[in-house]
C-alpha cells in the first residue's frame, strides 16, 4: 500500500489480531504486511512496548522442534484496544469527510 502507517496504528492492528487469538511474531508480521511494508526491526520494538505496558503477555510453545514466542492480549490491552479503535474511527471519519467534501475548512 502507498500510504504510510504509524506505530500507533500498528499497535491497534496487533491488539485487534490478538483479541481474536494468540499469535507469534512471524504470523503477526505477515498480517501487518498486508497493509504496510513493516520490517521486523519495526515490529518487535512495538511488541516489546506492548509487553512493557502490560497490554500483552507472552508464553513459549514448541512447534516442529523450535520454540515460538506467543503473544496474548491482557485486560489492560483490551482497554487500550477500545481506546485505539475509537481514535481510529474518528480519524477515519475525518479523513473520509475531507476526501468526500463533507468537511470544509
Amino acid at each position: 500500500m502507498y500510504y504510510p502507517i504509524s506505530a500507533l496504528l500498528i499497535e491497534c492492528l496487533i491488539l485487534s489480531m490478538l483479541d481474536d487469538k494468540d499469535s507469534y511474531g512471524y504470523e503477526i508480521s505477515q498480517t501487518i504486511k498486508m497493509v504496510s511494508q513493516i520490517k521486523e526491526s519495526t515490529l518487535y520494538p512495538i511488541l516489546r512496548k506492548l509487553e512493557n505496558n502490560s497490554h500483552v503477555t507472552t508464553y513459549v510453545r514448541e512447534y516442529q522442534g523450535r520454540k515460538r514466542k506467543y503473544y496474548t492480549i491482557t485486560d489492560k490491552g483490551r482497554e487500550q484496544l477500545v481506546f485505539l479503535k475509537a481514535e481510529w474511527q474518528s480519524y477515519r471519519d475525518t479523513i473520509n469527510g475531507i476526501i468526500e467534501g463533507r468537511i470544509k475548512h
